[in-house]
C-alpha cells in the first residue's frame, strides 16, 4: 500500500535517501526544504519551498499526505530551540491531516549506561543534553497518539552513504582511505552500530506501507551492522585490498577547542558512544519485513568509501 508522502527536510542526509525510498516503492512524494537552489532532483518528487517549524505552513504542505516523514536534523547547538519546535509543527500537521508521522531515531536516548542490546523496551535514562532531548521529543509523539497521530520510529546507529556532509563515517573516519588511512575514533574492541543510510530508508518506506497494522505509538529497531572497529577496518581493508594505518581522534584537543566552538563541545559530549558497546535489535523490523534484503557489508562499504562498482 503506497500514497502521498511528504519528507521534511528533504535536502539532508535522511531526507535525500528517503525521497528516493518512497519514489522506488511508489509512493507520489513532496519533498520540503527551506530553499532548492542548485539541488539535482532524485526523480519524480514534486519541490515544496516551505518552513517545516511552522505549524501552519507545514499543514498547508502536509495537506492530502498520507505519510509526513521528519527528516529535519538542526545543527547540534540548535536542538534545545528547535526539537520542540519542530515536533509541535510536525504533531499540529499530522492531527490535521490524518497523516501518519515516521521519523529515524537513534540511539542517544539510552545514554552512558546503555546495555549492549538495544530494544523497544530498553530504559531510555540518558542524562547528557541531546540524550534528554530526543527522550523529551520521543514522549511527545507517544502523548499525541491519544489526540489519534500515529508515530513509527525506526532507530538506526550512525549513517553511512558514501555522501561528505559532517558526520562521521566519509568525513573523518574514511576520509583518507584513498592514502592508506583511516580514523577511528574509539577503542578498537568496542562494537558500534552503524545503518547503511539507502537501507533504512526503504526499510522506513516499507513500514510506511503497513501503517494500517501498526499500533498507534511503535519504535522499531534498524539492526544495520553492528561492528567493532577492528572488524569494520578489516572490512575496510577487503574492500580497499590494501592494509590500513590507523590512528586515533585527538579527543583531548577537541575537547579543548570545544572551550570556544559550540559545535565542537556537542561532538565531544557523544564521545562515549565510541567506548560503550551497543547494538540496536531488530527482531521486530524482521517479524515486520521478513522479505527485507540489506545490503551486504562489503557492497554497502564500498559505496561508501566510493569504490562501488
Amino acid at each position: 500500500m503506497s500514497g502521498q508522502a511528504i519528507i521534511l527536510g528533504a535536502r539532508g542526509r535522511f531526507g535525500r535517501a528517503a525521497v528516493t525510498a518512497f519514489l522506488a516503492a511508489g509512493w507520489s512524494v513532496r519533498a520540503l526544504a527551506r530553499d532548492w537552489t542548485g539541488a539535482a532532483p532524485a526523480g519524480g518528487e514534486t519541490r515544496v519551498t516551505g518552513d517545516a517549524f511552522s505549524a501552519a505552513s507545514l499543514g498547508a504542505a502536509a495537506a492530502g499526505c498520507d505519510v509526513i516523514v521528519n527528516a529535519v536534523n538542526p545543527p547540534y547547538p540548535k536542538w534545545s530551540r528547535d526539537l520542540p519546535r519542530i515536533t509541535r509543527a510536525v504533531i499540529a500537521a499530522a492531527k490535521q491531516t490524518g497523516a501518519t508521522v515516521m521519523l529515524p531515531g537513534n540511539v542517544y536516548n539510552f545514554g552512558r549506561n546503555m546495555p549492549s542490546r538495544l530494544d523497544a523496551a530498553t530504559p531510555q535514562r540518558a542524562r547528557h543534553r541531546k540524550g534528554g532531548l530526543r527522550v523529551e521529543m520521543e514522549r511527545a509523539y507517544a502523548g499525541a497518539a491519544a489526540d489519534g497521530v500515529q508515530t513509527v520510529i525506526l532507530r538506526g546507529g550512525d549513517f553511512f552513504e558514501g555522501v561528505k556532509s559532517g558526520n562521521w563515517f566519509e568525513d573523518h573516519i574514511t576520509a583518507n582511505i584513498a592514502r592508506g588511512q583511516v580514523m577511528y575514533p574509539g577503542p578498537l574492541d568496542r562494537v558500534h552500530a552503524w545503518a547503511f543510510l539507502p537501507d533504512m530508508a526503504r526499510a522506513m518506506a516499507a513500514l510506511a506501507g503497513q501503517r494500517a497494522a501498526l499500533p498507534s505509538f511503535e519504535t522499531i529497531g534498524f539492526a544495520g551492522y553492528a561492528l567493532t572497529g577492528r572488524e569494520l577496518v578489516d572490512a575496510l581493508e577487503g574492500v580497499a585490498g590494501r592494509r590500513l594505518k590507523i590512528t586515533g581522534m585527538p579527543w583531548t584537543f577537541l575537547r579543548l577547542l570545544g572551550l570556544v566552538n559550540a559545535q565542537m563541545r556537542e561532538v565531544c559530549e557523544m564521545e562515549y558512544l565510541w567506548h560503550v558497546p551497543h547494538a540496536i535489535d531488530g527482531a521486530r523490523l524482521a517479524q515486520l519485513l521478513p522479505d527485507f534484503q540489506p545490503t551486504p557489508l562489503a557492497q554497502a562499504l564500498a559505496i561508501g568509501i566510493g569504490r562501488a562498482r
